[in-house]
């Protein structure tokens, strides 16, 4: 149908919950059923500001944590034009972490953190440790506490192939209703 936007569908979690690999696995499983679809993943690491954000993930470089917060912020509005342009144009973008991560990237009931802790390479950046990520999951669980905000939570603990399947009927569900919703109310 031409002139219908495109859905914004955001994964957020916590480190390790399978973001990655279920965003892939949802923008293929888009396009195999004749969707427009495409991947973002933050932070955006290719621009400048992704640049610094990662050298502090990786532990390569310290920084003021007022300053961190600023740039893990600018470095979402950066791709905002990007973001609207490729929405208006109809394609559904597979976000891998949003705004929502700047807050708290930790997400209830979406994965236990023993699990979490015990996938490949957990710890091996900045905020990948017990302690914050338990902070993390509090603000998380405080977002999902207001009803206005549009989550779905999926237990990210199951296979791979049943997370995938839920994310793939939910985001269907998303890319149906994205033509009723204008796209100005996404940035208010």
């Amino acid at each position: 149908m031409a002139g219908r936007r495109g859905a914004l569908i955001v994964l957020e979690g916590m480190d390790r919950s399978g973001k990655t690999t279920q965003s892939r696995r949802l923008v293929a499983a888009l396009r195999t059923a004749g969707h427009r679809a495409e991947l973002l993943r933050f932070p955006e690491r290719s621009t400048e500001i992704g640049k610094l954000l990662s050298s502090y993930l990786e532990k390569k470089s310290d920084m003021e944590d007022h300053s961190v917060h600023l740039l893990f912020s600018a470095n979402r509005w950066e791709r905002v034009p990007f973001i609207k342009e490729k929405l208006s144009q109809g394609v559904n973008l597979v976000v891998d972490r949003y705004a929502f991560s700047g807050v708290a990237f930790t997400s209830a009931k979406e994965l236990q953190l023993a699990e979490a802790a015990a996938r490949g390479e957990f710890g091996l950046e900045r905020y990948e440790s017990r302690a914050f990520q338990e902070q993390a999951l509090e603000g998380f669980q405080q977002l999902m506490s207001d009803t206005s905000l549009n989550w779905k939570t999926v237990d990210a603990s199951r296979s791979i192939e049943d997370v995938h399947e839920e994310i793939r009927v939910l985001s269907e569900e998303a890319i149906a209703c994205a033509a009723w919703r204008p796209l100005g109310e996404l940035w208010k």
